[in-house]
């Protein structure tokens, strides 16, 4: 996926400038920066779910709006913060719409494998006949997850998917996102706010402040003392732990 000169508006405000970007297959890269820096409308973005004003993006070297929304559907994957479910649904029904792009008739014995397998991966096919409206917050979410996995996308974009998972849950997605990367050469863009998770688990991060990318690059690029009190107001003890770098945040700065 390559951006360049991404810009987008909201009225008359502008929410992102300026964003370039250069993501491969096989990485995992988190956004992280404070409330307001444009995450989210980052991540919408990609998702080609909030047009730009201006720039383009292209994934394989084709720019996004020459791409049919089926056939977009089968390059991307997005998983939103919060999802309203709607009617409610199964499990398995639910997660049997990421394969809507490849489905003709009717749902294929390959189809209930993919979404079988999937579940398992997640460990969330003992719920496969439970309705979404029974479940809770964190099991909603990992069956979110699921349903973009469905579609086998190339490009898996998530938007905070750790946020209504408790600790052990929060690890397996996150090994599991990076296990695709690493094994079906899957591009992963997630959003963290928990920024020890985003330096273990990602290649690469891109940190915004007010729009903008501030810094970019491999975490031990971007965790540095500057750049934590630059952006987030804090200064920020940073050593190496047995599982990645470890942040301390100290008292925030008198500004």
């Amino acid at each position: 996926m390559q951006v360049k000169d991404l810009a987008v508006r909201y009225g008359a405000k502008t929410i992102l400038k300026q964003i370039q970007m250069s993501l491969a297959k096989g990485e995992v890269a988190s956004i992280i920066g404070p409330n307001g820096a444009g995450k989210t409308t980052l991540l919408k973005s990609l998702a080609s779910i909030i047009p730009a004003e201006r720039g383009r993006i292209w994934i394989d070297g084709k720019d996004v709006r020459s791409y049919s929304a089926n056939e977009l559907a089968k390059k991307l994957g997005y998983v939103p913060q919060q999802a309203a479910f709607g009617y409610p649904l199964t499990v398995l029904e639910t997660v049997l719409l990421g394969r809507k792009p490849y489905i003709q008739w009717n749902v294929t014995a390959s189809d209930l494998h993919i979404a079988g397998e999937i579940m398992e991966q997640l460990q969330i096919a003992g719920m496969a006949q439970r309705y979404t409206d029974e479940l809770s917050g964190g099991e909603r979410q990992k069956v979110l997850i699921a349903r973009a996995l469905a579609q086998r996308p190339e490009v898996l974009l998530l938007d905070e998917p750790t946020s209504a998972l408790y600790i052990r849950h929060q690890l397996e997605v996150l090994e599991l996102v990076r296990q695709l990367a690493r094994q079906q050469q899957v591009l992963v863009v997630l959003i963290l706010h928990d920024l020890e998770l985003a330096a273990r688990y990602s290649d690469r991060v891109f940190l915004l402040q007010q729009g903008e990318i501030f810094a970019s690059g491999r975490p031990e690029e971007v965790f540095t003392p500057a750049h934590m009190e630059q952006v987030y107001g804090v200064k920020v003890e940073i050593g190496q732990g047995s599982c990645g770098l470890k942040l301390t945040a100290m008292l925030p700065e008198k500004r």
